[in-house]
């Protein structure tokens, strides 16, 4: 029996300011400050919440200015200290937060949501509580580049039991849920017309006193971390959103052709049993994510593979082109489509039809399969390094997730689960070349530091943007900006 052909990817590198890279995003801002750096001194941050996570809000900020030391001193590469925002700042500005740009919801207020007994209406109250406050922000003298809303802990425990019942995604079946809506995406769909964005935060993460339920910690799949860490994620995202400026991105090859890559998403409208509509997140090659929102979905048998008719399909990627020569003034030489269902044979023709118009040549259609029954085995107690390929020709199995000599550990709770990748018949790079590519798409997240993400950013993003989409109403101008999603 001939064995696979395995190898073993380096950890992709990271671009940062002056050109300088690195493999970790927190050393690599520490060296070299972002790519993007913003044109102002100060970020201005609003917080909205209860009177104590406002409180905690303004304090986590300023205690991560002075500089906090790491956890470990076992993995200093895992657990690094924050260095403060004085010298060696990461992001070559100072974050803070005015007096007028804080706004309180009263006791009475989250008393009433967290005894409303209906899900649906806990939701939306919470939801228009939140909103209220954050336009009078928008109206005011005082208004941020960014604005963090607090969650207290009663608010949480209401409105997540009603995102549990409610199953918001359509990609593994065609389930209908409860009619509660999902807070997030709710939230972030009625804060778009805002003049900033939005970034929800959990009492926990400012308050190490704070206690979640074990309940909720368990469906969120959410492990909480040291205080270092939690400066590092939430000053980066607060930056990137803040600023509208981009941390990293990833590092190009030399000779790489200019390239935009398209994850394309499913969900199921508000109300709505089998009826899908497809989004589309774009990233260039800057790392600039656009939103674009497509037109209903089909599905087969079951509700299983969502995909898209080959009109439909051919218009999408039109207007994603359309986009990027607007940014960029010309068009890219090769687009990668990523998608979490096969590629029908009409729907792939309708991409290609319009890739042909455009005069773009090289192309990527890659299905990226997120359960696979074959695992691969490591000697010793560790298991299988990140970065581990398996040709299984024509498909590849990839881990991106898994042991990191650079942190000394693994750092994930569960056992690795790999991403089978599967070319569609036409793609023009090798199954070697894109699962590289895919793993170093696995970087671009600024809302965490960390270099053990699982999806790469199009597919990522993409069912972020579908969680909001589906809270649109009819006729609401639909934002193009990704930091209004995440």
């Amino acid at each position: 029996m001939t064995p696979f052909p395995t190898k073993i990817f380096d950890e992709p590198e990271l671009e940062f300011g002056d050109r300088h890279h690195h493999p970790d995003p927190r050393l690599g801002l520490m060296d070299a400050g972002p790519l993007q750096t913003f044109v102002g001194d100060v970020i201005k941050v609003a917080v909205v919440g209860s009177a104590k996570t406002v409180e905690d809000a303004k304090g986590f900020i300023d205690t991560a200015s002075t500089g906090i030391e790491g956890r470990s001193e076992k993995h200093p590469n895992l657990h690094p200290a924050f260095p403060g925002l004085s010298n060696q700042n990461p992001y070559r500005c100072r974050f803070e937060v005015d007096d007028g740009a804080t706004a309180i919801l009263s006791q009475a207020q989250i008393d009433k949501i967290a005894k409303e007994p209906s899900h649906e209406k806990a939701v939306e109250m919470a939801v228009d509580a939140i909103v209220e406050q954050l336009q009078m922000l928008d109206d005011g003298g005082s208004r941020p580049h960014v604005a963090l809303v607090a969650l207290p802990v009663r608010l949480i425990e209401r409105v997540w039991s009603a995102k549990v019942d409610s199953d918001g995604t359509t990609e593994e079946e065609d389930s209908a849920g409860s009619d509660a809506p999902n807070f997030r995406g709710l939230l972030k769909a009625r804060a778009m017309g805002l003049n900033f964005p939005i970034q929800i935060v959990w009492e926990d993460v400012l308050d190490d006193r704070a206690i979640i339920p074990r309940k909720i910690k368990e469906t969120s799949a959410r492990k909480i971390q040291d205080m270092a860490g939690r400066s590092w994620n939430l000053l980066t995202t607060l930056y990137y959103k803040g600023s509208g400026r981009i941390p990293w991105r990833r590092l190009p090859k030399e000779g790489e052709y200019t390239s935009c890559y398209i994850g394309i998403s499913f969900y199921r409208e508000v109300g709505g049993q089998q009826l899908f509509t497809s989004s589309a997140q774009m990233f260039d090659e800057r790392g600039r994510g656009f939103v674009l929102k497509g037109n209903r979905a089909h599905t087969e048998s079951r509700g299983r593979h969502p995909y898209m008719a080959r009109d439909d399909a051919k218009e999408l990627v039109g207007r994603v082109l359309a986009a990027y020569r607007t940014h960029h003034k010309t068009l890219p030489a090769r687009v990668i489509v990523l998608k979490t269902s096969r590629f029908r044979q009409d729907e792939a023709e309708g991409i290609y039809e319009a890739l042909s118009e455009a005069g773009t040549e090289l192309r990527d259609l890659v299905w990226v399969q997120e359960s696979y029954s074959v695992k691969v085995l490591r000697d010793g107690n560790y298991p299988v390094l990140r970065g581990t390929f398996v040709d299984l020709g024509g498909k590849g199995l990839l881990y991106t997730n898994g042991s990191m000599p650079y942190y000394g550990t693994y750092p994930g709770i569960y056992d690795p689960r790999p991403l089978l990748l599967c070319p569609h018949p036409g793609s023009d790079s090798t199954i070697s070349q894109i699962a590289e590519e895919v793993l170093s798409l696995t970087k671009i997240n600024w809302n965490s530091t960390q270099m053990n993400q699982r999806l790469p950013i199009p597919i990522r993003a993409a069912r972020m943007v579908g969680e909001v989409l589906k809270y649109v109403k009819e006729g609401q101008a639909v934002s193009t900006d990704y930091p209004r999603y995440i």
